[in-house]
């Protein structure tokens, strides 16, 4: 079997192993690569499964941890199987995740499987390296420092109430409400304030184009791959429209679209398309994954709970001027160390992504490393221990953005209401993300005043 030239980092897994008595908590890159190799050079050991789906049900049917460590238990650190119509190897040894990452970084790009390089775009951020990758994340990153963004703190606030009020008194599926609270958020720091001008139409499309993300490609007809490329088609269409309204209006955009679109930037429509299709698909189910494990882990631990309630009280009761509402403002965000750390256990606890960019350099011991516990956070992890948003040039640049929206929403949903999880199941489904069963049902209920 020969294998295309193309590199793809996916995954990573957390292994525990009983060690003394105690659990060692080791964080193991996993990445998938495929290269041309010499004839006389031996593929590893492992399964390619069947032909053309290889082993990509395996993978996704189930938790994604069992399915490496059950190869790495069979085959060792290295090994090849085929996932989403690749051929590949998969490697779990810090030592050769830092000779990809770091020793020889440059003999590496990232990407993913060509099913979803179609459907984001062959431009996007994600695909490439070097000149054209720093440029971009020069332009992402200029939209999303923390300079920029707290002057949409008061309109996140504002997609933050509008959420939570809709959701009041009735059953929701958390998951895929808060997939709608980010997904506005998004348009938001995209296109500003015209968000509201497109945001049905975007949704539309989006919402078609991402049940594909994760199919086979194969571009029949009724193929879940086939209406997502058509939903795609469809929204390169309206973005191309956006863009030429920019044009015609000639003002200046503080915006990500804005910082695309600059004069001296040079891209083409159909690069700023395929980032902004991306920054979409970055920006969207992760975040939500992680506000739905902060919901259930709060829900199961009252303490912490009532913890960060009270912090939450004491910020809204620090501008209370008669009966008028507190309304956050950048500096606010800054005095929530109880609910911050909160996020990070929650990081660390739940896999918010099966598939994600994280290096753990040595061996990290934890004590009872299952249980939700944000205090472990009042001391700083050593360096390189825990990076929820990667590291070095591939970093998520949009990292203080998503902490920004989760604080927003926690702030007015522990303030002003109160949630029952319902049903006794309390298990994880894989699909490809690890989500609490069926999304996480909740009833929303005003607290009494």
């Amino acid at each position: 079997m020969e294998f295309s030239p193309s590199v793809f980092l996916l995954s990573f897994a957390s292994i525990l192993l009983l060690v003394g008595g105690g659990l060692l908590f080791r964080s193991l890159l996993k990445f998938f690569a495929t290269e041309r190799r010499p004839q006389n050079f031996p593929l590893p050991p492992g399964t390619m499964g069947w032909p053309y789906m290889g082993e990509t049900f395996q993978l996704y049917s189930q938790d994604p941890n069992v399915f490496f460590a059950s190869k790495r238990q069979r085959y060792g650190s290295i090994f090849k199987t085929h996932i989403l119509g690749c051929p590949c190897v998969m490697i779990s040894s810090p030592e050769a995740a830092k000779f990809v990452l770091v020793t020889k970084s440059h003999l590496f790009k990232p990407t993913f499987p060509a099913s979803k390089e179609r459907m984001l775009g062959k431009e996007a951020i994600f695909f490439h390296q070097g000149a054209y990758h720093m440029k971009l994340r020069k332009l992402v990153l200029r939209a999303f420092t923390p300079e920029a963004i707290r002057n949409i703190v008061p309109d996140i606030q504002s997609i933050a109430k509008d959420s939570l009020l809709s959701w009041e008194g009735r059953l929701i599926n958390t998951f895929q409400e808060m997939k709608s609270y980010t997904f506005n958020v998004a348009l938001l720091s995209i296109f500003g304030k015209d968000e509201v001008l497109y945001r049905e139409d975007l949704k539309r499309c989006y919402y078609i184009l991402e049940k594909g993300y994760n199919s086979m490609p194969i571009n029949l007809p009724g193929t879940l791959f086939n209406k997502s490329m058509k939903a795609r088609k469809e929204l390169a269409q309206i973005l191309a429209k956006i863009l030429s309204t920019r044009r015609q209006t000639k003002l200046d955009h503080n915006d990500l679209l804005g910082s695309f679109m600059g004069d001296k930037e040079g891209l083409t429509d159909d690069q700023i398309a395929d980032n902004i299709i991306g920054v979409i698909f970055a920006a969207r189910d992760t975040t939500a994954s992680v506000l739905t494990w902060i919901l259930k882990y709060l829900g199961e631990n009252p303490s912490v709970l009532q913890a960060v309630t009270e912090e939450q009280e004491a910020i809204m009761r620090s501008g209370e001027k008669g009966d008028e509402e507190k309304l956050l403002n950048w500096a606010d965000t800054k005095k929530m160390p109880i609910t911050s750390r909160v996020i990070q256990e929650t990081l660390r606890v739940a896999s918010i992504l099966s598939f994600t960019f994280r290096e753990a350099v040595e061996d990290v011991e934890y004590e009872d490393p299952e249980k939700f516990d944000p205090s472990r956070f009042e001391v700083a992890p050593k360096p390189n221990t825990f990076m929820p948003f990667g590291n070095g040039t591939h970093s998520c640049p949009g990292n203080e953005l998503a902490k920004l929206e989760i604080l927003v929403l926690l702030h007015h949903l522990t303030t002003k209401y109160r949630w029952s999880i319902v049903g006794a199941n309390t298990g994880i489904q894989y699909g490809p993300f690890a989500l609490p069963q069926n999304g996480l049902p909740i009833i929303l209920s005003n607290k009494p005043r």
